[in-house]
């Protein structure tokens, strides 16, 4: 009894874990669908509401946030069963969100009323309406929890807001129509992405000063084509991943020298991107030509296409 006990440990200790899952909000569908992270193969695909854009899950992997924009509303799902468990209140068309490092609370960007809506994802209760620039989009939080970042496209600016007081205690000018807001996992850099002016703005978070402004060449793509949205850093912050929109393009920028190194070619209209926990995978949603690409962090190199739903838009990966 004894020697089968000890044989059933070594075997389940030498057994992998399960990939994570992944999440894709397709626009147009009106619907998520659900990847097997291990076999890349498509579980389900389930409605979600009206325009799901951005989405994100809980630090303990036990709700999904969606943002159906054209509902007004966040809708929360059972991550494993896609069942709809509650809604959290928002203010007209939630476009992207964060979450607090702790879970808690959860800030959404409202695009038509030039708010940030702070949300309980406990209580369920709206905690603050913080007034910011036109068109807010990007959302970001810091590492700490301390500071959250909104970018307003129309008004070109990164908002600096203090976590705690819900004030603006910085605004920083940066290119045209910024889309996407993410820290480095140190918090020592911000990467702001701005779709029409197709650079990527790096600020010091301590200073609030811009240290270096990015821009894109691709060969062969003409430069309205270059549109960066999404913006992914490795947890070493040795490289950093940027979706280059109708360039069809991810961007890998040196960490250290803020300098491009690489091109990876991957679907249509690429938009937002996400790791897998592991950081061995990064996933991009390809709005046109309705798949997702699964990345090789470590070579850059483009593993798979996975087919989805209409118009995918937002990723997130199950922490595992």
């Amino acid at each position: 009894m004894k020697h089968a006990l000890a044989i059933l440990l070594l075997t389940t200790a030498a057994t992998p874990a399960l990939a994570a899952k992944v999440y894709v909000s397709n626009e147009k569908g009106n619907d998520v669908t659900v990847i097997d992270g291990d076999t890349f193969e498509v579980l389900g695909t389930y409605p979600v509401g009206n325009r799901p854009r951005g989405i994100t899950i809980s630090p303990d992997g036990k709700e999904l946030y969606v943002c159906a924009s054209d509902d007004d509303l966040v809708r929360v799902f059972d991550p494993e069963t896609m069942q709809e468990l509650h809604t959290l209140p928002s203010g007209p068309d939630p476009e992207l969100f964060v979450l607090h490092p702790s879970g808690n609370p959860l800030y959404i960007a409202n695009e038509d009323d030039n708010l940030v809506t702070v949300v309980d994802t406990q209580t369920h209760k709206m905690l603050a309406e913080i007034p910011v620039g036109v068109e807010p989009e990007g959302m970001g939080v810091s590492p700490d929890g301390k500071v959250v970042i909104n970018t307003s496209e129309t008004t070109n600016m990164a908002h600096f807001i203090d976590a705690e007081s819900f004030q603006i205690t910085a605004n920083v000018l940066v290119d045209s129509r910024p889309r996407f807001a993410q820290f480095s996992d140190d918090g020592s850099k911000l990467f702001v992405s701005a779709e029409i002016g197709g650079t990527v703005t790096v600020i010091d978070p301590a200073t609030q000063e811009i240290t270096k402004v990015i821009d894109f060449d691709i060969p062969g793509v003409l430069p309205e084509a270059i549109q960066p949205v999404g913006v992914r850093v490795t947890a070493d912050g040795k490289k950093v991943f940027v979706a280059l929109g109708p360039a069809n393009r991810v961007a890998v920028i040196d960490g250290e020298t803020l300098e491009v190194t690489d091109y990876i070619l991957v679907g249509q209209r690429v938009w937002q991107l996400a790791f897998t926990p592991d950081q061995k995978h990064l996933y991009t949603t390809n709005g046109n030509s309705n798949d997702v690409t699964v990345i090789d962090v470590a070579t850059n190199t483009a593993l798979k296409s996975i087919p989805v739903g209409q118009q995918p838009w937002g990723v997130v990966v199950a922490p595992q």
